[in-house]
């Protein structure tokens, strides 16, 4: 098993820290311990259960009806969730199939587990939409697993009910597995949040987490759903990874879980002002355009300079102090990707900057 370097968090490694202005963070704002407002003194430190506290598995399954608390798996972040997902489905030589721009992780992971990974494209040109014909056509007698993510991370994609059926029936009549990302699930722009696919089939697996959409990336809390058989596979493999969750993270999660409505409101109103900025400086702009995002808090503008995205987000975090996330990170030039879930000041100071960055190079007229 061999891994090629995880170019966004090589990126975030060398460059996000030396910064002081971040505008490409993919989760909302976090939030103070504060919040909490918790007596920890009588906390034990001990050794969670292997798949998760009950009480906190319970509180996840209430958005996953009927579903059990035995069919989550809780893990170190939505990461471990699709690690742990995909390392207990893909073996040598499975096809696997996976939209694409996407989390470098979840292609990357089948690959080296050997596997076949056949990219399914979402074009700018299309919207970013989704074509379950080409999917249907993709499918061979070697294919073992879909993946996919919506809202999608870069480009703010989501897919329709009627998209999704249309990938749960291929599916089933094909006898293969479904891994979903829905880490934004929660957070759609343009219609009402789509069903967890864990409920939808036996087939389907859901993975989300605390990290995004909650603010608490801290906690290092995440979860896959699935049928039981996939469940016990995944926790055995767990075993020799992280074992189990943090006691004092699971302690918090559950009472995040608990105010949930609070915090996902709270993320539907800082998205909403933050977009409504990104979209009127896309628009002031004649060398940036974007398909504009249904959901979830990242987007993917593309720029007309004659210049790379590794040079232009290198001169914006060396020159001007600004974090931001080259499009060359998801195997995509001419693109960046912007978070909208901080600060609003932040964000907009932080894309006055990339206008001055890109303002450096020659024009290319589209």
């Amino acid at each position: 098993m061999k891994f090629k370097p995880f170019s966004l968090e090589d990126w975030f490694a060398e460059y996000e820290l030396q910064c002081k202005i971040n505008i490409s963070e993919s989760g909302i704002l976090p939030i103070d311990f504060s919040w909490f407002d918790a007596d920890l003194s009588d906390l034990k430190l001990y050794y969670s259960y292997m798949l998760g506290d009950l009480e906190l598995r319970t509180l996840i399954a209430k958005d996953y009806p009927s579903l059990s608390p035995d069919q989550i798996l809780v893990t170190t972040g939505c990461i471990e969730a699709n690690f742990v997902a995909l390392t207990s489905l893909v073996q040598p030589g499975d096809h696997v199939i996976v939209e694409h721009p996407n989390y470098q992780q979840l292609y990357e992971v089948p690959r080296a587990l050997g596997g076949k990974v056949q990219l399914l494209k979402l074009r700018y040109e299309d919207n970013y939409k989704f074509n379950v014909d080409k999917l249907n056509e993709m499918v061979t007698s070697k294919t073992r697993l879909i993946v996919i993510s919506h809202p999608n991370n870069p480009t703010g994609s989501v897919i329709t009910l009627e998209t999704l059926k249309g990938i749960i029936e291929i599916v089933e009549d094909q006898n293969i597995y479904l891994l979903s990302d829905e880490i934004y699930r929660e957070l759609s722009f343009t219609h009402k949040p789509l069903p967890p696919v864990a409920t939808l089939s036996n087939r389907a697996i859901s993975t989300s987490s605390l990290s995004k959409l909650h603010g608490l990336p801290g906690l290092r809390i995440g979860w896959m759903v699935a049928n039981k058989a996939i469940i016990d596979i995944a926790k055995e493999i767990r075993s020799y990874t992280t074992i189990c969750d943090s006691t004092l993270s699971e302690y918090l999660a559950k009472l995040a879980l608990n105010r949930k409505v609070e915090l996902v409101t709270r993320a539907e109103r800082i998205a909403g002002t933050n977009l409504e900025a990104t979209t009127r400086w896309v628009e002031k702009r004649d060398d940036v355009d974007w398909i504009p995002p249904k959901g979830g808090l990242v987007a993917f503008p593309r720029f007309y300079r004659n210049t790379t995205s590794i040079e232009l987000c290198r001169l914006l975090a060396e020159k001007y102090k600004v974090f931001v996330a080259p499009g060359k990170c998801f195997d995509i030039e001419n693109h960046f990707r912007i978070g909208f879930g901080w600060g609003t000041e932040e964000l907009r100071e932080g894309l006055e900057f990339v206008g001055k960055a890109l303002d450096r190079f020659e024009p290319i007229h589209n």
